[in-house]
């Protein structure tokens, strides 16, 4: 911009003597040329010659300049905004309305393209061509390309078959994409030391840290150990196996963990990333949030709701003593000897969570367990049979459930017998919607969370220590 002071700068006569004397020179040293070349047989063809040479030239350089020119172009009508003749102006018919630019929704993309100068920027172009937005970037080097993992806004009618399929045609391969929602938004460092402050208050955290580090997939924990005390033969190096869809780390707590996640392989990024998850639990060893719960039931007596691991295993064991054979057929669906070789098991926070209630003398009178099971998730109780109906069992039901919520999980299950009319009673209490399936005599009742809000806990006096 051209400020007033600098256009009417003052006008010296020394400027106009200069210019006059440099005109008259030029005269004159075109004169001499003139008639030295003039008087030769050839002068008029040369003088003529070097004219139609003087005016190409310059037309030539006039040419050039313009086509070549590193300045930007004029402004589009007085907006300081450069005209690219790549980008074509949008026809009103083509233009979207403003209910529908507002439109959008998320999306997880993820595209593999070759390890080139100008391959993400082909993928860029494209996804401004579709009015897409990229909010995170994440790149995965891999040993021949590039694993590129998107966080998109997108118009919500833009269809992701046709987003996949201009993908294609930008160079990208093996895109896969699927709806995300706001808990995306999350930077990645974020999300990881999240996911690994959960890890360190907490053992059980750990299937569903990966669960959530890795996007979905089914995470199955192998045992080193069968129930029936047999080696199962599971186990995984140190530094564990990386099988394109599949992860097998080393347990701390002894066994693998296996992580699946099909026609999605996983990338060295993904798989470092879960392997420090995995190390962290075993550096900071067995640990277990000690908050506990006060409620007083309506008789008046006092319980003490809480977290259990392994080492609740010996009150566990003195409470199955207590319990009658048919209390334990209905939990454990088998041999009543069997029982007690299944508490190691739920006991163990790599499989889930248990919670134990206990009377003001300190005795453990009921178990509930919310067991990973893949990618379901499966709710069980044990309540001893003098402290049967008095509301132990909903509590603990309520309280799994809410744990559940908690964990993202979209449903759990209960594996009963029909003839278990005090967990179907507390399954209906929930007031979820509950789909019923019947094998060979056993009950699995399915509770779909979603959105819906869960039962309340009972109106008991509790507190929180």
């Amino acid at each position: 911009m051209t400020s007033a002071k600098s256009a009417r700068r003052p006008h010296h006569w020394r400027r106009d003597l200069i210019e006059l004397a440099a005109l008259f020179t030029a005269v004159a040293v075109a004169d001499a040329i003139a008639n030295l070349i003039g008087h030769q047989p050839d002068g008029p063809y040369l003088l003529i010659a070097s004219a139609v040479a003087l005016t190409a030239t310059a037309a030539f350089h006039t040419w050039w300049a313009r086509r070549h020119s590193h300045a930007p172009p004029p402004d589009t009508e007085g907006l300081g905004v450069a005209h690219d003749p790549a980008i074509q102006p949008v026809a009103a018919s083509d233009a979207p309305s403003p209910d529908a630019a507002a439109e959008t929704v998320l999306w997880r993309m993820r595209t593999t393209v070759r390890d080139a100068p100008g391959s993400l920027a082909a993928l860029c172009i494209v996804l401004a061509s579709h009015r897409i937005d990229i909010l995170t970037l994440q790149t995965h080097p891999l040993a021949e390309g590039t694993v590129d993992e998107f966080l998109l806004r997108a118009p919500a009618a833009l269809p992701a078959a046709q987003l996949t399929r201009a993908i294609s045609e930008a160079g990208g391969s093996s895109t896969w994409i699927e709806r995300a929602d706001a808990h995306d938004l999350v930077d990645t460092p974020t999300r990881v030391l999240s996911l690994a402050t959960r890890t360190a208050l907490d053992a059980a955290e750990l299937p569903l840290a990966l669960r959530q580090l890795l996007g979905r997939c089914t995470i199955h924990s192998l045992p080193a150990v069968s129930i029936t005390g047999r080696a199962t033969g599971e186990t995984a190096p140190v530094e564990g196996v990386l099988e394109e869809t599949v992860m097998r780390l080393r347990d701390p707590s002894g066994g693998v963990i296996t992580v699946e996640r099909p026609y999605l392989p996983f990338t060295p990024t993904e798989f470092a990333r879960a392997r420090a998850l995995v190390e962290l639990d075993a550096r900071l060893g067995p640990r277990v949030p000690r908050s506990e719960h006060v409620l007083t039931l309506p008789e008046g007596n006092a319980i003490t709701v809480r977290r259990a691991d392994r080492s609740d295993l010996e009150a566990a064991r003195a409470m199955h003593d207590r319990c009658s054979e048919q209390t334990l057929r209905l939990r454990y669906h088998g041999p009543v000897r069997d029982a007690d070789r299944y508490l190691d098991h739920l006991l163990s926070p790599r499989f889930g969570r248990t919670l134990a209630v206990q009377t003001a003398s300190g005795r453990t009178v009921a178990l509930g367990h919310l067991l990973w099971d893949g990618d379901e998730t499966e709710v069980a109780l044990l309540v001893e049979d003098d402290w049967q109906r008095r509301g132990i069992g909903s509590e603990l039901l309520g309280r799994l459930v809410a744990l559940a919520v908690e964990a993202g999980c979209e449903s759990v299950y209960a594996v009963t017998q029909a003839s278990n009319t005090g967990m179907v009673a507390a399954m209906r209490a929930l007031s979820l919607p509950l789909d019923y399936q019947i094998e060979e005599g056993t009950l699995v009742i399915t509770a779909r969370l979603g959105a819906t809000p869960v039962r309340p806990l009972p109106p008991y006096e509790q507190a929180e220590r």
